[in-house]
């Protein structure tokens, strides 16, 4: 089990002040416990959280006595992504609770090394029912059984550890392989310039024959009034 240390709020504090000082406000409420607002180190809780997640036990250790949670809810600046508010929830260690556990894919799948196809991931976590102290960190998925395009890895394929039941449908599609489709380049064929060329220039060429203005025959007098086209 993990542990933190925590003192308890008043409710009056700043707390932009408490972060500033490298606390982080938080909360624990739960089985027989009221809601009770405390702060614990940032430092020290980072390291909690990187190693229990929100699937393992954390022991609140205070003054007035230890309080046995997990870690509920965990908000984060937007920014920085650093934790500004934790909820615990205070759990009792003789009684199983429901917790969604995180799944870590691990093996060599001869279908994606052999490039026939991709492996996709249809569950990232499941949903498992056993005691506080029996909590898997995370349930580990062998995806080497993944040979063809048929193979599917199900819940039922999981091992679990003693203790410890998943509350899932067994025959639920964990993992899977799908065809790896090899992208078509379409060839564009080339454009012939001269050809542009050529008939840009004709029909200038034509233009410019619709421009000219042919003149009119001019008309010549003769003797007697008679007149001639001049050709």
């Amino acid at each position: 089990m993990f542990s933190i240390k925590a003192q308890k709020r008043s409710g009056k504090e700043s707390l932009k002040v408490l972060r500033k000082g490298g606390e982080i406000p938080a909360v624990f409420y739960g089985t027989k416990k009221t809601s009770t607002p405390i702060s614990v180190s940032n430092i020290d809780f980072k390291k909690v959280w990187h190693k229990a997640g929100e699937s393992s036990t954390v022991e609140i250790i205070m003054p007035e006595g230890n309080i046995d949670t997990l870690i509920h809810e965990v908000q984060t600046d937007p920014v920085t992504d650093e934790p500004i508010h934790i909820d615990f929830l205070a759990i009792d260690m003789n009684k199983k609770i429901r917790v969604k556990i995180p799944l870590v894919f691990e093996g060599i799948s001869e279908a994606v090394k052999s490039a026939i196809g991709t492996l996709v991931k249809v569950m990232h976590e499941v949903e498992i029912e056993a005691l506080p102290k029996g909590l898997p960190h995370n349930l580990v998925v062998d995806i080497s059984k993944l040979s063809t395009l048929t193979d599917q890895v199900f819940v039922s394929d999981i091992k679990l550890p003693a203790g410890v039941a998943v509350v899932n449908n067994l025959t639920d599609v964990v993992a899977s392989i799908v065809e790896q489709k090899e992208e078509k380049i379409e060839e564009v064929a080339p454009v012939d310039l001269s050809t542009i060329e050529v008939e840009k220039k004709g029909k200038k060429e034509e233009e410019g024959i619709e421009g000219v203005e042919i003149p009119a025959p001019k008309e010549t007098a003769h003797a007697g009034g008679e007149k001639t086209e001049k050709k």
